[in-house]
């Protein structure tokens, strides 16, 4: 697409990768406001880097790669129950199989078991807080510390009534209901859950906060995909990242899209000039010794398995001397998330790369970096690799045909598994020629999970899909044809935004459950 193809009414960039040079989005500061109880706000501003030197940057240095960033969800298990008195001619007692205190005690016990086998199996930090007995409404007093410190409450709802749950809806936490039917002693609630709570004797549900995708029967496996959503949900909500460039959305009117994150992801956007980004990299480049190591990791980096140089290294160790530099700006913003405004025109002549390797190289490390700035895709990546605890690849789709999308772009991560380095072709970058770009030769028949963002915030789309090959068109390097198993047209009909977000494995069940607490509705095909 060529540049005089875009609306001139919206200053953003609306071809693939933005050249630069056009009126910067809007940073001004934003109205403060609540979103979701235990969140805090969003402050839009600057890193402030006027008066701060290249040295000082590079105090906390060198680069290392990330452990598990995410920090860990707090659940709260809480058994609720009764122990019901024997009385004579009358119905003294209600469906469920804990009867006793002993048996409560036995239930409190399997509990216990189970939530250690389950924290065993998270792919995700997750922490269990002591399981605790409750009877009534009252009895949740006692619990306000821990319930002070919960993201989550696992709500065993063998017995107990109404007014119990409700005062732990107070509470703000999330809740999920578990109910017994095999296995265990069977709970009352699995009876009654639905007309009685869910929908308060009506025909419809009657909740704002909790509904029919909080209720889990029997299944730990039903459990520990929620509870992973919700950890994804956790880490994304009040993100910090440095916005070189500032905040921007592909083809939108200037602050609109970062308006919509700060009101739905409570996101804090530091920006970083490319004044002030020029003169860093230029002191770094007057740096003997940060110069030295771009060099040395350039060639240990060439050395790698898989790993075919077909640009010029100096491309390769601008890229890594440019990756040092973000990595410094994120430290100085305790952050671990970056994107670039203006990736093309704007940074290359500046850093003497394209930034498209310098990204890859991020991910791979464990930290999020998204080429264009666009706020549109931008929370969807984040969200899936919190989610999922692996890099995710932002993309350009094609036009849907014959169960199959090609998916492009320069900036893809190589450890898209979070584990292994897929094999990759170092070239430039493809509509400048220039720079290094990584083809990334991902994995035939891998499953993946692609997000589908609206301009609006409103509508996301999900589609599950598998990686049929990893062709070598003359389009952006990283490119993968997904196959899909739904009609094709109604893919098209139902595509909203642009740019995709598209990670390995199948979380299409645990975006839409984050999504539902944001207000965005979520299409999954």
């Amino acid at each position: 697409m060529s540049q005089s193809d875009h609306h001139d009414h919206f200053p953003g960039q609306a071809w693939c990768c933005p050249a630069g040079g056009s009126s910067p989005t809007s940073i001004s500061t934003l109205s403060r406001r609540s979103f979701l109880k235990g969140v805090g706000f969003t402050t839009l501003g600057t890193l402030g880097l006027k008066n701060v030197s290249w040295k000082a940057l590079t105090a906390t240095l060198p680069i290392e790669p990330l452990a598990d960033y995410r920090s860990p969800l707090r659940v709260k298990p809480i058994l609720v129950y009764d122990i019901p008195v024997r009385a004579h001619q009358t119905s003294w007692r209600a469906w469920g199989g804990l009867q006793t205190q002993a048996q409560a005690e036995e239930e409190l016990a399997r509990i216990r078991g189970e939530l250690f086998l389950l924290k065993k199996k998270a792919d995700f930090p997750v922490e269990f807080l002591p399981v605790s007995g409750i009877k009534s409404a009252a009895e949740i007093d006692r619990l306000k510390e821990d319930l002070a410190s919960a993201d989550v409450i696992i709500v065993y709802a063998a017995g107990g009534w109404l007014d119990t749950f409700r005062k732990l809806e107070e509470t703000g936490k999330e809740l999920i209901f578990f109910c017994r039917h095999r296995s265990g002693p069977v709970y009352l609630w699995y009876e009654i859950i639905s007309p009685r709570y869910l929908r308060q004797h009506t025909d419809h549900l009657a909740l704002e906060r909790v509904d029919d995708s909080d209720v889990v029967i029997d299944s730990q496996d039903e459990l520990l995909w929620r509870l992973r959503a919700l950890c994804g949900l956790k880490n994304t909500l009040g993100t910090r990242i440095v916005a070189v460039g500032g905040p921007d959305a592909w083809a939108q009117p200037p602050g609109v899209v970062p308006k919509l994150v700060e009101e739905k992801w409570k996101f804090d956007l530091r920006t970083v000039s490319y004044e002030e980004l020029g003169r860093i990299i230029k002191e770094a480049k007057n740096d003997s010794a940060a110069i030295k190591r771009a060099q040395q990791r350039a060639g240990d980096y060439l050395k790698l398995s898989g790993t075919r140089l077909e640009t010029d290294l100096n491309f390769v160790r601008n890229a890594f001397l440019l990756e040092e530099v973000f990595v410094a700006l994120m430290k100085k913003a305790d952050c671990r998330a970056i994107t670039i405004n203006g990736c093309m025109g704007t940074i290359m002549p500046i850093a003497e790369t394209s930034a498209c390797l310098t990204l890859s190289l991020l991910n791979d490390a464990g930290y999020l970096a998204f080429c264009e700035s666009d706020f549109v895709v931008i929370p969807a990546g984040i969200l899936l690799a919190n989610t999922s605890g692996k890099p995710v690849f932002l993309n350009d789709p094609t036009y849907p045909h014959q169960g199959l999308i090609t998916l492009a772009h320069c900036t893809a991560p190589r450890r898209m598994d979070g584990k292994t380095l897929e094999p990759a072709r170092i070239l430039t970058h493809f509509e400048s020629d220039y720079g290094a770009a990584p083809k990334v030769e991902m994995s035939k028949g891998q499953i993946v999970t692609n997000i589908i963002p609206d301009f609006a915030a409103k509508r996301w789309v999900g589609l599950a899909g598998k990686i049929e090959e990893a062709p070598f068109l003359p389009i952006c390097r990283s490119q993968i044809e997904v196959s899909f198993d739904k009609d094709s047209q109604l893919l098209a009909r139902r595509m909203p935004g642009f740019h995709w977000m598209t990670g390995y494995g199948d979380y299409l069940r645990e975006v839409g459950y984050a999504l539902r607490r944001v207000k965005i509705e979520w299409d999954c095909l």
